[in-house]
């Protein structure tokens, strides 16, 4: 293998215009090149080829700024960078080392970082004038890398696909797929793509190219946007290019995040530290929270003496479940309006200011839903909003990710911070880094969650512990957890109004400690939890920002276990697919002294009955090792005080 290496390296710098920039750690191997008017990089890990051919330009008014222009090439700086996030997510603070390099093409500069964990580059430009932008960035593999894909025609979608796992040369020619994309080659690296930093610009899609090779593709610019109901849009004509901007600019960074351990993936913190750095000055208002939500439960609510639905008395109801467990927020979905195509008068059979004040003598906060369409145009509720007392604001249905769609991010995420809104984006593209320019942004959908088992059978175990390496390395994700009728996938049916999870009830509560999420909701009925006492004073106590994050065993799509400290407790929390599995789980991250960890765990009889679960107490200190038993389908969550 060293002797093919070898072999590789001297062709590769025998290429005319051959440089190289390496990670910190020496692992990573960037060699870039110009030949024949074309601009490329390559890639290597250790002993292992990644990407073959790395094709990149941008044009402005249809002429690149690359080709015809010799490239210049700057000695690689080593830069330490401290990160301290409003919210943490992952860390309190984000510690990194880069090597940094630029190319140059005249005025245009594209500068390259190289991590310990990956590879990112940005263009940067430097005409004073507005330009009508293209972008090229095509990927050649090896014929052995496969991918989990999201496949679509078009750009229009709720980025809700469930992966796909096939090989980079099988995808359909007709399809493109989103970011972010996970691939694995033959040497079994991990290469995930994504995009960071993204303003007055589209997100990046790709398609197939020849053979094993990657096109990059854009939603082009809108021209025109026919507007449909309250909720949908369809773009019918466009321009032929993909961004309208001004041309002295950063533009996107391209994230190639490869490793050859699972664990670094969940890790990586690249998505969010490429991201703008905050603008909003005073940040001490901005509270993520746990959150009481009516609509996947259906609002059924039993053993009460009213007629539960859209009314004062049911939401007093989720108010007061919400304080019994101290619980930061409730939220009103849809249906708090007297209309969805107007967000400024409250439905008449519910006592919205009636509510607020309730929610505030209980300490509860209130969001509001909306569709993005109606609150563009009626932008003026947000100070109706602020007025009121709300929150925050759960904005629905986007549903694209050209750049006019990015700008309106944008803009209910400025607009909202200056009136001191949270905002929960639904019906939406992944995170890119918006929720570090605005910390008030604290969740985003754009994931295929807990919902879809309202009328599909698609969310299984297995995609529950693939979404950590793959939507969750891009930031948090509002998956709405907290079913509390389980099945195991071979018997689950879904349910519109009863809706159940697959998979144990640990499983359910170990999604609270492995996913992120800045509002992370209880998605069911109070009354459920109210039945089920020991498994819901067990997850009020699981915060959502963490001070520190170990992943301590993962594999996509089989399993994972992550710690998270949070002031000075310890969460620990654990997923299978849908085959039973014995882990072994090292606490040497304690520190020093005893603790009581409370374990939350399958049942003796959960391979049978995924309700099963129980609680057990133990002593625990550095030197102790857990011994995990998850059935098909299971988790485990461990509470470490």
């Amino acid at each position: 293998m060293k002797k093919t290496l070898s072999v590789l390296l001297m062709f590769i710098c025998s290429i005319v215009g051959a440089q190289e920039l390496k990670s910190p750690n020496n692992k990573l191997n960037i060699f870039f090149h110009q030949k024949n008017d074309q601009v490329y990089f390559q890639i290597t890990s250790s002993d292992h080829k990644v990407i073959e051919k790395g094709e990149i330009d941008l044009l402005f008014n249809h002429s690149s700024l690359l080709k015809g222009r010799k490239m210049k090439v700057s000695k690689p700086k080593l830069i330490h960078e401290k990160v301290t996030p409003v919210i943490a997510f992952k860390k309190k603070l984000i510690e990194q080392d880069y090597n940094q390099l630029y190319l140059s093409f005249g005025k245009t500069k594209v500068e390259f970082r190289a991590y310990n964990d990956g590879l990112t580059y940005r263009f940067i430009t430097n005409q004073e004038k507005e330009v009508e932008v293209n972008e090229v960035f095509n990927i050649t593999f090896y014929e052995e890398t496969e991918m989990w894909a999201s496949p679509l025609k078009g750009y229009a979608t709720s980025f809700e696909i469930p992966y796909q796992k096939m090989k980079v040369d099988s995808l359909n020619a007709e399809n493109n797929t989103y970011m972010p994309l996970l691939l694995e080659n033959g040497n079994k690296n991990k290469i995930l793509i994504t995009e960071s930093d993204i303003e007055d610009y589209p997100h990046m899609f790709f398609k197939k190219g020849k053979d094993a090779q990657l096109i990059s593709t854009f939603p082009k610019y809108p021209l025109e946007v026919e507007l449909i109901g309250d909720r949908q849009s369809k773009v019918t004509k466009t321009a032929d290019y993909i961004a309208l901007t001004n041309g002295k600019r950063t533009f996107p960074w391209r994230i190639m995040i490869i490793t050859e351990e699972d664990e670094a993936l969940v890790a990586s913190n690249l998505a969010f530290t490429l991201g703008h750095e905050n603008v909003i000055e005073n940040t001490d208002w901005i509270e993520p929270g746990r959150v009481s939500w009516e609509w996947w439960n259906y609002t059924n609510l039993y053993d009460v003496d009213f007629k539960a639905g859209f009314n004062t008395k049911s939401y007093k109801y989720y108010i007061d479940f919400a304080a019994h467990y101290g619980l930061e927020y409730i939220i009103l979905d849809e249906g708090w309006s007297f209309s969805t195509k107007d967000l400024s008068k409250p439905n008449p059979d519910l006592d919205l200011f009636e509510l607020i004040k309730y929610g505030k003598e209980k300490n509860v906060g209130i969001i509001l839903w909306a569709t993005w369409k109606t609150l563009d145009e009626q932008l003026f509720v947000l100070d109706n909003f602020q007025q009121w007392g709300i929150k925050g604001i759960k904005v629905d249905f986007m549903d694209r990710a050209d750049q006019l769609m990015v700008d309106f991010y944008d803009k209910i995420a400025r607009l909202s911070a200056e009136r001191e809104l949270l905002v929960d984006f639904h019906g939406s593209f992944k995170p890119a880094g918006l929720h570090r320019k605005y910390p008030n942004v604290v969740s985003y959908e754009g994931v295929h969650g807990l919902e879809n088992d309202k009328w599909t059978d698609t969310v299984t175990p297995e995609h529950d512990v693939t979404l950590p390496f793959i939507r969750m390395v891009c930031g948090p994700m509002d998956y709405t957890p907290g079913a509390m009728r389980n099945y195991h996938q071979e018997e689950f049916k879904p349910n519109w109004k009863r809706p159940a999870s697959q998979g144990s009830r640990a499983h359910q509560v170990a999604l609270f400690v492995v996913y992120e999420s800045g509002i992370q909701m209880l998605a069911d009925s109070p009354s459920n939890y109210y039945k089920e006492t020991e498994t819901t004073e067990f997850l009020s106590q699981i915060p959502v920002t963490w001070d520190d994050t170990k992943v301590l065993k993962a594999k996509v799509g089989e399993y994972i276990v992550i710690a998270r400290k949070h002031n000075n407790q310890w969460y620990i929390g654990g997923l299978t697919n849908n085959k039973a599995r014995e882990l072994t789980v090292d606490l040497g991250f304690l520190g020093e002294g005893s603790f009581n960890a409370t374990l939350f765990k399958d049942g003796m009889n959960a391979d049978n009955f995924a309700e099963d679960y129980e609680i057990e107490n133990q002593k625990v200190d550095n030197t102790t090792t857990l011994k995990i038993n998850m059935t098909k389908g299971g988790g485990f969550a461990a509470i470490i005080k």
